[in-house]
């Protein structure tokens, strides 16, 4: 997701679901701040989270989140944990997409000052896999999924001219340099599937790995960019939302959860579910439990919704 304070779309209206949601915190470990991003492992490990100081963290029901790992081999704990000034991002490194490949239990990373990364299952320092494609490198490296019939990495370069802490000034200007990419550990080779995205964020892979989504920030919607069948290699716009889109999550019956944040005299955070056809099956708003406060995701996960954001001390939990 991208962390912004300027919000420059506006939607009229939009049809929120009936059902009162009950809410609970996780709260970070101490000096843990902005829990971007999630994901777990199988047998209900999780969820893992990266924050704002570099720090890639654990959750155990036993003891609450714990430093797992972290991606930059420059970080010091003197200097990075706590911290929240994103001028030391190159030095502590700011993980953003997360994704498990669960056959090798490797987690991929993708972090907006280091570009794609991964960690094995004990954790510790991550190993920098790229940081540029097509002779561009990574300026602002957000979303993340991993295929798990392939190992296919898909993850997003939100601009190809803004860092990170520029992301505001990025969507004033309307810049659309963000891009779609995929890595094959196989061959350690990364493809640019889109270019011309405005800010892409999120993106997720369908549960047959026919197509994949990706979300734009700038733009109020998701694209669509087919992998296989008589339409492969193109794209469509999928939806448009009624807000600022940041990550995007598949569902273990192959829906899609997406992060929204939508302006009207405030930020109403929501979580809105579609479906591979781009039909907006659900909408829960979050309000109650971040106010006026941005999301960076929503996932499901044994029947609860985990929500992000890049400014809060805990993960949200919904019961649905």
């Amino acid at each position: 997701m991208i962390s912004l304070f300027v919000i420059l779309f506006t939607f009229p209206s939009i049809i929120l679901c009936n059902v009162t949601p009950s809410f609970g915190r996780l709260p970070l470990s101490p000096n843990a701040l902005g829990p971007e991003a999630l994901a777990f492992k199988r047998l209900g490990r999780g969820p893992y989270t990266g924050v704002e100081d570099g720090r890639i963290l654990q959750y155990l029901p036993s003891a609450g989140f714990r430093d797992f790992a972290f991606t930059s081999p420059n970080r010091s704990n003197a200097v990075c944990d706590g911290n929240t000034n994103q001028s030391l991002g190159p030095v502590c490194g700011r993980p953003l997409g997360l994704g498990f490949y669960f056959q090798t239990g490797d987690l991929y990373i993708a972090d907006a000052y280091r570009g794609l990364l991964v960690v094995g299952q004990n954790g510790g320092l991550a190993i920098q896999l790229a940081i540029s494609a097509d002779g561009v490198p990574f300026r602002f490296t957000d979303g993340l999924d991993v295929d798990q019939q392939t190992g296919i990495v898909y993850f997003t370069d939100a601009s190809s001219v803004y860092p990170r802490s520029a992301a505001d000034e990025a969507l004033a200007r309307g810049d659309a340099t963000g891009r779609l990419l995929k890595y094959d550990p196989r061959t350690a080779q990364v493809t640019v599937l889109l270019r011309g995205l405005q800010l892409a964020s999120g993106t997720a892979v369908s549960i047959d790995g026919s197509f994949v989504l990706v979300t734009e920030f700038g733009a109020r919607r998701v694209q669509k960019y087919w992998l296989r069948g008589p339409r492969a290699n193109t794209a469509e716009i999928l939806v448009t939302l009624p807000g600022n889109p940041a990550n995007i999550k598949r569902t273990l019956l192959g829906d899609f959860w997406v992060a929204v944040n939508i302006n009207t005299t405030t930020i109403r955070p929501t979580g809105i579910k579609i479906n591979g056809l781009g039909k907006i099956l659900r909408t829960v708003p979050l309000d109650a439990l971040y106010n006026n406060i941005r999301v960076s995701e929503v996932q499901e996960f044994l029947g609860k919704l985990y929500i992000g954001s890049t400014t809060e001390t805990f993960v949200g939990v919904v019961n649905i």
